[in-house]
């Protein structure tokens, strides 16, 4: 047994500890610098939902004349009500919803049956598939025969016009390859020996091990489904047809004629409590409650579904 010197030891005594540094003076200083800054960033992001909260829930006189800031003046729900009675808004809603849903869906089952595939070294042409998917990134066919494609597959004005052409993203479908690739081979070649094809394999074995990556995906595919307007302004024409997104953008750029002309249904109490940027507000708020509702379920597979699926070892 080797005996450590008097010296050895003395040294390792005198060594200084891991987080010595954060215990002086200087280190707790510079911590509660990154602390302050952190917080006071975090409360910047904070401000335009706080304004926008308080707007809503403030009198039409309050917000014209600029007082309402980060707390609401004289208060009242009015405009809350009013924007969630409005058909228009009612059926954009329903619209996002099943574009949202229905996308995530069907693109995570696509991204997914394109990237378990490329994720075998065993497939034959496999580097020559993945550079054709990463040309696609780089290059596409256009506005104009995008439109013409959709027009000859009879999809314009109809709601899957606004999910198919987005079936897969590559840079979604390369962070589940490579989650894939970082799974053991030993799991599939235990599978295989017991029978289980391949098929079988996705669904059994690598899918319930691939949580993490899966939920942050479909985070991305919900969140660009559920903010995107282009593919509604460019196909749909039907105003039943149109998702919240574009409702919105319609609703800013003709806010003031929008308003007079639906001051006639309203009640001479509303009137008087709504104004075009309390309606902005309170839309934009409804708007985006779903989403944020959504993610403190998927938060907890965020990092570490990226982290693993976009580093490999």
């Amino acid at each position: 047994m080797i005996k450590m010197s008097h010296a050895a030891k003395s040294a390792l005594r005198q060594r200084p500890r891991r987080g010595s540094m954060s215990a002086s003076p200087a280190g707790r200083a510079f911590t509660a610098l990154n602390y302050a800054f952190f917080v006071l960033l975090g409360l910047t992001t904070m401000f335009p939902f706080l304004n926008l909260i308080a707007k809503s829930l403030s009198s039409e006189e309050a917000v014209v004349s600029g007082r309402v800031s980060l707390l609401p003046v004289d208060w009242q729900i009015g405009t809350y009500r009013y924007v969630m009675s409005q058909s228009l808004f009612l059926a954009s809603f329903q619209v996002s919803v099943f574009v949202t849903v229905a996308g995530t869906l069907l693109a995570l089952f696509m991204t997914t049956l394109a990237a378990y595939p490329l994720s075998k070294p065993r497939l034959r042409g496999r580097k020559w598939f993945i550079l054709m998917y990463i040309f696609t990134m780089l290059f596409s066919g256009g506005l104009i025969p995008t439109y013409l494609l959709m027009q000859s597959l009879q999809l314009i004005d109809k709601l899957p016009v606004l999910f198919l052409p987005a079936m897969i993203s590559v840079y979604n479908m390369l962070i589940i390859k490579n989650y894939f690739e970082s799974l053991p081979d030993s799991l599939e070649e235990s599978a295989k020996l017991d029978g289980a094809g391949n098929l079988t394999i996705l669904w059994r074995i690598t899918l319930p091990l691939s949580l993490p990556v899966l939920a942050t995906i479909a985070l991305f595919y919900a969140v660009a489904f559920w903010n995107d307007y282009f593919a509604s302004l460019i196909y749909i024409n039907t105003p039943e047809n149109k998702p919240l997104q574009l409702y919105l953008k319609e609703l800013f750029v003709s806010s003031s004629d929008t308003f007079l002309q639906l001051g006639a249904q309203m009640n001479v109490d509303a009137a008087m409590n709504t104004s075009p940027q309390a309606i902005q507000a309170a839309s934009i708020l409804l708007a985006t409650l779903p989403i944020l509702l959504v993610y403190p379920f998927l938060q907890n597979y965020f990092v570490k579904g990226v982290l693993v699926g976009s580093v490999k070892e």
